[in-house]
């Protein structure tokens, strides 16, 4: 069986498509790295592919806010294109900036068009870049986190991270609904920060650092209610092999990022 072809999304700014690329391939799809004006101008098209990836980075150098021209961009050229293919069910996942692009395109939490959630300047009002653990809900819809077994240890790259509502209120619903696949945690006991397994007690609140951005109820990403895309601000295309952990030579091991794009690729072979 062909491997599911997965696009890579480029743009200008964008700076970590080849990671991206690097753990799909890993993962067994088969990546392509292709620049919106491609797509613009009918060179490549959304549907010839069976899963999406919109990749980190600062596209069009964050003016108007993170991530708002690239969703221009969807919004205005790509939208009928786009709305089909999650509508198919197909695997969609964006990264720190693919994830503040596909919120601002109203895919998060969805239904698109209408933006009902943003990310916004990290609460302590500079850039974070540090390691982060994050924890899978037992409730959660995201195709991407089916079966995880361990927690996820990545690092996070962001200014603007920070999970906002236009209603406060519906952080409950999100919750309850499934729709926060991943959070940030904090393990009770440090000594423990680089076992991977779910089992480990973590804290009631993260609180920082674990939460590096303030995200309400320490959202660490969003899916939609079909659980086929998902956006999370950690990068988790940097962990995806033992060696890249920062303690690996002091043992530290498990909670590869690798996992999700797995899922991603398992659930895209579904559409070849």
């Amino acid at each position: 069986m062909p491997a599911p072809r997965v696009l890579i999304l480029h743009a200008s700014g964008t700076n970590r498509d080849r990671e991206a690329a690097l753990a799909c391939a890993a993962a067994g799809g088969s990546p392509e790295i292709v620049h919106m004006n491609r797509l613009l101008a009918g060179e490549s098209r959304l549907q010839d592919y069976q899963m999406i990836v919109i990749p980190g980075g600062f596209s069009f150098g964050d003016d108007l806010g993170a991530g708002r021209l690239w969703a221009f961009d969807l919004g205005l050229h790509l939208r009928e294109d786009m709305d089909a293919f999650v509508a198919a069910g197909k695997p969609v996942m964006g990264i720190c900036n693919g994830f503040q692009t596909l919120v601002k395109a109203g895919y998060l939490p969805g239904p698109a068009p209408a933006q009902r959630a943003s990310l916004t300047f990290n609460r302590q009002g500079h850039f974070e870049c540090r390691w982060v653990r994050l924890r899978a809900g037992p409730s959660s819809v995201s195709l991407f986190t089916e079966g995880l077994q361990e927690d996820i240890l990545c690092p996070v790259a962001h200014g603007e991270g920070r999970l906002a509502l236009e209603d406060p209120e519906d952080m409950p619903r999100l919750l309850s609904g499934g729709l926060v696949p991943l959070r940030y945690v904090a393990a009770e006991d440090l000594r423990l920060m680089d076992v991977a397994s779910a089992q480990v007690p973590v804290r009631a609140a993260a609180g920082y650092p674990a939460n590096p951005n303030g995200s309400l109820a320490d959202a660490a990403a969003l899916c939609n209610a079909e659980g086929n895309v998902l956006g999370l601000m950690p990068h988790p295309e940097d962990h995806i092999d033992p060696l890249q952990h920062p303690r690996w030579a002091r043992g530290a091991k498990g909670g590869l990022g690798l996992s999700l794009f797995a899922n991603g690729v398992r659930a895209a072979a579904r559409f070849l």
